[in-house]
Formats: structure tokens, sequence, C-alpha cells
């Protein structure tokens, strides 16, 4: 047995000073490392991640109600929150309504009939539950988008830093996704992306801390290798697994917002079992990949899909009570044509009771499905729309979305100060910060090289998530899709930025001229984001702008 030396021994004060009466004096490079201890404590890390989560609130909420007005699908989505939230179901409305609403009039704007929406209906409970609260107006609708787009920022810094180990690069990540135009202006519209990649990443996060639960659970239930080839690792005590749980409600509530969540549950399903199996080699286990199929993978799907799906059914639980509804007025929509001119076999089906008439409920709601599945690969791809962009050319910020402008202010009026022959406008702009999508793209290059060359788990989080976000779409640029749906990629892209950042300052916290040179340069990146950040501010917020000012940032013809 050890005891520990008192402190005026020699020992455990290698590269200390003393003082003239014999205390040590820690060097500055012993402060440095004290310092960086102190800055993993819990209490610290989380404080931090708060704290520039109510930073990034603070941003989204400034003006929020500005402008005036609604904002590209904000027309329909704020509608459709409030029909539900004081109807239950979401009822059509008249032509005029948008003018009454900003008028301050809620009356007389709905229909008796439903309105055929055609995506799920979790983000716009959400936004309901900030027009119930502060009203109907633009800053009712888009507060709860406001406060998702911040909570989002919570969990990219805690991700992070349970990856990196690191709560500072664990900030970084956090203030990087925080200052992505993307995502910022998205925070302040009350569409449904933003809530779609904040549940998104909640899953990501529940599934990354399972890996570490699983490791070291079996770490404790096996504490020396299983040696033999029929050696299976601990199975039972393994079978539930609260992390894999939680993710599948998350993974539910991203599908119930939008269904493009499917594809990344799938992606990171398989990688859930590759991280098992992983885990049952490096404990002795031979065959650890189909060992791990069949006691890790079930489980996991029961966990993961299940759950999820159970999930996403019951998001639709106001849906199912008004069910009739739906069968009375849209069991023959326009869209049933694509599927040969099929109505819901339950559209007569008028005297179900009880149980019978929750399964008749559940059939029209899976009728609606077909339905609304066809409405999006098929109607959609006679449609053209201004902004709609190819997905090849996302991550390079290829063509931007305007939600809102106001142009022709002339000088003189309204605060223009532009010369006497320009005019000035302003303008909400759906644009990335280019200093963080265009360095991502080579950060994910490397995060690519890392993940097969070094075997870095870490890093194929940032790849399998990049490839399943945003491979997907390609299917689809035969219809009209925007940028702006790469919002659930950019916590993968920030997340390759912040690996490579960190393998740029290096593992070794002694100072040294790496070190030294990788801090300035990951430093000089972060400034440069930060002032790309404040210079398109105005077009982010509908900022008064010269036509001159204007174009100044407007950097490409297809940025228009």
């Amino acid at each position: 047995m050890t005891t520990a030396a008192p402190p005026d021994q020699d020992a455990p004060t290698v590269g200390l000073s003393r003082t003239t009466d014999g205390r040590p004096v820690p060097s500055a490079r012993a402060r440095a490392a004290g310092a960086l201890q102190r800055l993993e404590d819990p209490v610290v890390s989380w404080s931090a991640a708060f704290g520039i989560g109510l930073l990034a609130l603070f941003l989204r909420l400034w003006h929020l109600g500005t402008p005036h007005a609604f904002e590209f699908d904000e027309t329909y989505y704020a509608k459709d929150a409030w029909s539900l939230a004081n109807f239950g179901y979401v009822r059509d409305y008249t032509t005029n309504a948008n003018d009454k609403i900003l008028d301050g009039t809620v009356t007389g704007v709905w229909k008796d009939g439903p309105s055929m929406i055609v995506h799920p209906e979790v983000g716009k409970w959400l936004i309901a539950l900030g027009e119930k609260t502060f009203g109907m107006d633009p800053f009712g609708w888009r507060v709860a988008s406001a406060v998702v787009g911040a909570l989002m920022v919570v969990v990219m810094c805690r991700l992070a830093r349970r990856m990196t180990g690191s709560t500072a690069l664990g900030c970084v990540a956090g203030l990087l996704l925080s200052l992505d135009g993307l995502q910022f202006v998205l925070s302040r519209l009350a569409l449904l992306d933003i809530f779609v990649a904040f549940f998104l990443l909640c899953g990501i996060a529940c599934m990354v801390n399972d890996r570490d639960w699983f490791r070291a659970r079996m770490a404790r239930l096996t504490p020396t290798p299983v040696p033999g080839s029929r050696a299976w690792g601990p199975v039972r005590r393994l079978a539930f697994r609260p992390w894999l749980l939680l993710g599948g409600v998350c993974w539910g509530l991203a599908c119930g917002s939008k269904w493009e969540a499917v594809y990344p549950l799938a992606a990171f399903g398989v990688l859930t079992w590759l991280w098992s199996a992983g885990a049952r080699r490096s404990f002795g286990v031979r065959w650890p990949l189909l060992k791990s199929a069949l006691v890790d993978g079930v489980p996991a799907f029961l966990h993961l899909v299940v759950v999820a799906f159970v999930v996403y059914v019951a998001t639709w639980t106001g849906w199912l009570i008004h069910a009739q509804e739906y069968e009375t007025h849209l069991s023959a929509t326009q869209y049933t044509h694509y599927a040969g001119g099929q109505d819901w076999p339950t559209r007569d089906e008028k005297d179900a009771s009880g149980f019978g008439e929750v399964t008749q409920s559940l059939r029209s709601l899976a009728s609606y499905h077909r339905d609304v599945y066809m409405f999006h690969t098929h109607f959609l791809n006679d449609s053209t729309h201004v902004y709609a962009s190819k997905p090849s050319g996302w991550l390079l910020l290829n063509r931007p979305v305007g939600v809102d402008a106001d142009v022709d202010i002339q000088p003189g009026t309204r605060g223009c100060d532009a010369p006497a022959d320009s005019d000035c406008l302003r303008q909400v702009l759906l644009l990335g910060t280019p200093a963080i999508w265009w360095a991502g793209v080579g950060a994910l290059l490397f995060a690519a090289v890392m993940w097969v060359g070094a075997r870095d788990w870490r890093y194929g989080v940032a790849v399998v998530g990049t490839a399943s976000t945003w491979l997907p779409w390609l299917q689809y640029d035969d219809r009209p899709i925007f940028s702006f749906y790469a919002v659930i990629t950019l916590p993968f892209v920030v997340l390759a930025l912040t690996l490579a950042m960190g393998a740029l300052i290096g593992r070794d916290r002694a100072p040294s001229p790496r070190r030294t040179a990788g801090v300035i340069a990951a430093g000089a990146y972060f400034v440069l984001v930060l002032v790309n950040f404040a210079w398109f501010w105005p077009i982010w917020t509908d900022g008064l702008l010269t036509h001159a000012e204007w174009l100044d940032r407007i950097w490409f013809e297809r940025w228009i």
C-alpha cells in the first residue's frame, strides 16, 4: 500500500519551482496542464455547453418577429400548427387567410374540412406550442424553432465532447454549428427542417453514448478476454440498452418531423451492430460479426426500429382520432390516380367501433401515407421552382433559397441612405456559412481517409452521417428540392471539422512548436468563420442594405 507523498517532497513536484519558504510553485507547463484538467470537469463542460446554447438562443431570438410576414413555407406550417392546436387536426383555410392572420384575426379563417398535409406532424405540434404560448403572429410561430435550434447547439457540444474527450473541442463544435447561416436562419423560421435535424442529432448522440455504455458494461462483465471459438461473451445482461431505447424515441420523433430521417436511422443501425461486434472482438469473441448480429442486432432492432415505429405512429394520434374527417373528405384525393385510381378501402366503412374503429383508423392512415408518398414521388415531378437545386452541389452551396425580400426601397425613405441613382433592400436568404461548408468538404475527405486508414470510429460517424443524409437526395433530383434540406447533414460536417481541428492541434497537451502551430491554425480558422458569419448577418436577419452592399455579399450569380 502506498501513500501520497507530502507536498514538500521532490517526487510529486516535478516541474515545480520553490518559493523562499520552500513551498512548490507550479511551472507554466504544470499550470497549463492543471487548467486543462479543470476544463474537463463535468460541471465546467456542461456549463460551457449551456452557455453556448444561451448565446445561440439570444442570437436566434433577436428581432425574431421581423419581417412581419409569412416567409416561404411558413404559409403552410404556421397555419397547420394553429389548426392542430385548436381543432386537433389540420383544416383547410380561406384564400385570404394570411392577410387576416397578419392583421390579428384568427376567426373565420379555417374551413370545416381537413387539409391534405404532406409531412408528419411532430414539428407542427411544436410550432403550435409556441403559437399557443405567444400568440398567432410571426414571433409565436417561430419561437419553437429558435429554442430547438439552440438546444441542437447544446447537443452538438455534448456529442463532440464525448467523442473527443475535450471540452474545448466540444465548445468549438457547438460554436461552429451556431455560426452556420443555414442552421441560424432555419432556427428563425417556422419550417420543419430544424426539428428533424435536432431529433436526428439527439438520436446519433444516444447511439454514440450506447457505444461507450456497451463497452464499459462488457468490461465489467468480462474482465478478461473470452477464450475459445464458441464463446459469445455476455448476452442476457446486455440485452437491455437504455441509450438505444432513448435513441429509438428520438428517431421516432425525427421521422415524425420528416421522413428523410429513415435513411440515417438505417445507416446508423448497421453502424451500431458493427460497433457491438467490434466490442465483442476486443474481448476475445471469434466470429463477432455473425454472433453480434444475433445477440446484439435483434435487441438493437427492437430498441431502435420498433420503438421508433411505435413513437412515429403515436405522433399521428390527432389524425387517428379524427380519421373519419379524412375518410369523408380525402379518401379519393387528387393523388390517387398515381396509384391506379384506388380509393381508400375504409372510405365507406362507417360502422366500426371499439378496437375495430382503431384498426380502421390505422388502415386509413396507411392509405393516407400511400397518397402522401405518391405526392412526393410522382405529383411533384411535373413541378418547377425558381430556388430548386441539384443535391450534388448542396455541400458547395450551389443554390440558396430566398425566403423573403423587400426590394426597391428608395433613398431617403425607411432609413435607406443609398445614392440617388440606387436603392436599398432587405432580404432573408437560406445560405450556409461558406467558411464552414467549403472547408467542411475537405474535412470530410480527411475523415474518410482517417476512418479507412487509421480505423478511427469517430471519423466514421461523420462519413456515414454525411452519406446517409445527403446521398439519398440524389435519387430525387428530378423534382423540386432545396439546398436547406442539407441542414440534417450539417452536424456531420461540423463534426468532421472539429475532428480535423483536433488532429491539427494534436493530443499531447505539453507545449511544443507543432502544437502551437496547430492551435494558431485552428484558431485562425475559427476567427475566419466568425468574421464570415458577421459579414452575412444582414442577409440572414432582414437587415437594411444598399444595393451595392447586398451585391458584396452575393458572391455568385446563382445566389441571386
